[in-house]
């Protein structure tokens, strides 16, 4: 279960509100990257408490995530783990996620050499013993609610009655900006027009991710180490970074760029497909 306020327990227990430690900070940050068949949860926890993370180290206690959106999953993290990998299968970030870090006892924990209690435990902290698992502590909770996760807001749509073409693709400063000539090229009327408009995202991302090409790659290369980048200006082209890198894409390249494309879109092809596929259905 999530601790969503503070429970009352019969020894110290570390959490951020708690008045058992001189200091009481358990602190959980989390980034969160995708694969197509994969997320990751890049997990930095920060524990106040000298004595617990000694605890940790030699295997006296044991850091648990838990993930809380139907139901709870309970990850078990090995000591110096910085992250865990749960396939797409097992879980959905679509709706509002709640992840949170356990600190549990994996035997019987004497507090007697716990120096970071409030003074208030000094004269019979010796006598505080804490059953084998049992919690120790726990930390902030972070939310997921999937609402910064869809790439086609890095587009804008525009119509150009004066198009010497039916569609231009142009990549502005901040966005990847689809010109059309015709309204109807933008299927409004159709059910799931967003889905029939993803060829022309497709077209769209593989302009930008060939520009990125260009503009980062090394001299006499075709391809970009995302990992050895440094610094990324503004715009367009940090987000398609962030973008990559959440998707965990290691390398762009000329080669790879279509592959890159199904990484980091949410199965745009797929959707035009069946798209087209529900209007033949249904005689449109």
């Amino acid at each position: 279960m999530i601790y969503r306020k503070d429970a009352n327990f019969p020894y110290p227990v570390l959490t951020n509100l708690s008045m058992s430690y001189r200091s009481s900070e358990f602190k959980l940050d989390i980034e969160l990257e995708e694969n197509t068949e994969t997320y990751r949860f890049e997990i930095t926890p920060d524990i106040t408490s000298p004595f617990l993370s000694s605890l940790v180290e030699i295997g006296k206690a044991v850091l648990i995530l838990i993930v809380q959106s139907k139901d709870n999953k309970f990850y078990v993290l090995e000591p110096g783990q910085s992250y865990i990998e749960i396939p797409k299968s097992r879980i959905s970030l679509s709706k509002r996620t709640s992840l949170q870090l356990h600190l549990q006892s994996t035997e019987e924990i004497s507090f007697c050499d716990n120096h970071d209690l409030d003074e208030f435990y000094t004269s019979f902290k010796d006598e505080i013993i804490v059953p084998q698992h049992s919690i120790l502590g726990f930390s902030n909770i972070v939310l997921f609610d999937g609402s910064d996760r869809n790439p086609l807001t890095l587009f804008e749509k525009k119509l150009d009655e004066h198009l010497s073409s039916d569609i231009k693709i142009e990549l502005g400063p901040e966005t990847i900006i689809i010109h059309y000539r015709d309204a109807d090229l933008q299927f409004a009327t159709l059910p799931q027009n967003q889905s029939l408009n993803n060829t022309y995202v497709y077209m769209g991302l593989r302009t930008a991710l060939q520009q990125f090409i260009q503009k980062y790659a090394e001299e006499d290369e075709d391809s970009v180490e995302l990992r050895n980048m440094v610094s990324i200006p503004e715009g367009l082209d940090f987000k398609l970074y962030q973008l990559m890198s959440k998707k965990m894409v290691e390398e762009l390249s000329i080669d790879n760029v279509d592959e890159v494309i199904y990484q980091i879109s949410d199965r745009i092809i797929e959707k035009f497909t069946s798209a087209v596929k529900g209007l033949a259905a249904n005689g449109s």
